[in-house]
């Protein structure tokens, strides 16, 4: 027989250590709010190949505290159960600008930690691809990136990477479910064992040098990529993305980014957008034309927040901007946009493919002139 709503939240309580979760389900069992508490707890949030993704606040059914204790402790103990150097090996634990995403991060870290084993903790803010790039550099068995990417702002995720740096794939989706599900009691709160541990190190500084120097390696017209008449307009959607990007155009021997300034700096309050999703359009890139338009950039580069899928779009300026996306990368991680390869880009759109250069989708124009 299925339990009754009331008794299931009295059992998230007794888990749950959050003061502000905990009021939220105490306020609507006083009410008897039925219908409320049902969507909190009832179904818990699916884990599949993306991780976890939902709306931030109390219940089973969202992303806090408490479910991100559990998705760590489940992942933790398929790896111990499927990886037996994984003490040694250790996992990567990035996290964005979002609310909630640090104390996320530092969770997730603390689950591993509390089971011995190694954690290349990033402190800094940081763009999701440097999280695969951490596990296979690194040579970790898994990697974690707190990130609800381009959601609104109510939400926040948890996107896990294998030993290869590649997203789990099935049957890892599936094990992982499971041991989610037999490990439900809280090992450890201890948020502070990032900075206390001595299985945990920050990797940041040599991460950083290591993938910027990998990201050199995808010029190929690097002589001819100053050009004076070739400005970019960049827009971070108000994520991390801007200082990665900056970075990668220097590697790249660009002009310098001309950044959207209301979105350059990250904000996970996304003030100037509702969907921080360079694919809605002008909606959401409304402002980054208008900083084109100022400057006379013909090419607008927009990143989601999380920096892992870029948006090209050639532009005419008023406003008249054509699109052309690329998935998984961008100028901070691997897809280039150089003046030189606009023939390359002219080949492609006849249906003749660029190439896949180091595993990362090199981007030559698309539709942009």
């Amino acid at each position: 027989m299925p339990q009754d709503i009331r008794t299931i939240a009295k059992g998230y309580l007794e888990l749950n250590k959050n003061q502000k979760d905990a009021a939220e389900i105490t306020a609507l069992l006083e009410i008897n709010d039925v219908k409320a508490l049902n969507d909190r707890l009832s179904t818990r949030m699916a884990f599949g190949t993306a991780g976890l993704r939902a709306p931030m606040g109390a219940g089973y059914s969202r992303m806090n505290d408490l479910t991100v204790i559990q998705a760590s402790q489940g992942l933790c103990k398929y790896l111990l159960e499927t990886n037996p150097k994984v003490h040694s090996q250790g996992v990567v634990v990035g996290h964005d600008h979002r609310h909630n995403s640090e104390q996320f991060a530092r969770l997730t870290a603390a689950a591993f930690l509390h089971e011995n084993i190694k954690v290349y903790y990033y402190e800094r803010l940081v763009h999701t691809p440097l999280v695969p790039f951490g596990v296979t550099q690194l040579g970790a068995a898994a990697g974690i990136m707190i990130t609800a990417s381009h959601n609104p702002k109510e939400d926040n995720g948890y996107k896990v990477y294998w030993s290869n740096g590649s997203q789990i794939i099935p049957p890892h989706d599936k094990g992982i479910a499971e041991k989610i599900e037999q490990n439900l009691v809280p090992w450890t709160w201890d948020n502070t064992l990032v900075k206390t541990s001595p299985l945990c190190t920050d990797p940041a500084e040599s991460m950083i040098a290591a993938y910027f120097g990998s990201v050199a390696t995808l010029s190929v017209s690097k002589a001819t990529n100053d050009a004076p008449d070739f400005p970019i307009c960049y827009t971070a959607m108000h994520g991390v993305g801007y200082i990665y990007a900056k970075k990668s155009a220097e590697v790249f021997g660009l002009a310098p980014l001309v950044p959207t300034p209301e979105q350059v700096e990250p904000d996970p309050e996304f003030p100037t957008v509702k969907f921080p999703n360079p694919e809605e359009g002008k909606g959401a890139l409304a402002l980054a034309m208008k900083a084109a338009d100022a400057s006379g950039a013909r090419v607008i580069l927009a990143n989601d927040p999380d920096e892992e899928a870029p948006s090209l779009r050639g532009f005419g300026g008023h406003g008249n901007a054509h699109a052309a996306s690329a998935e998984h990368g961008d100028l901070g991680s691997g897809v280039t946009m150089e003046p030189g390869n606009v023939e390359g880009a002219e080949r492609e759109r006849e249906g003749e493919s660029n190439g896949v250069r180091n595993g990362l989708e090199v981007f030559g124009g698309g539709d942009i002139f």
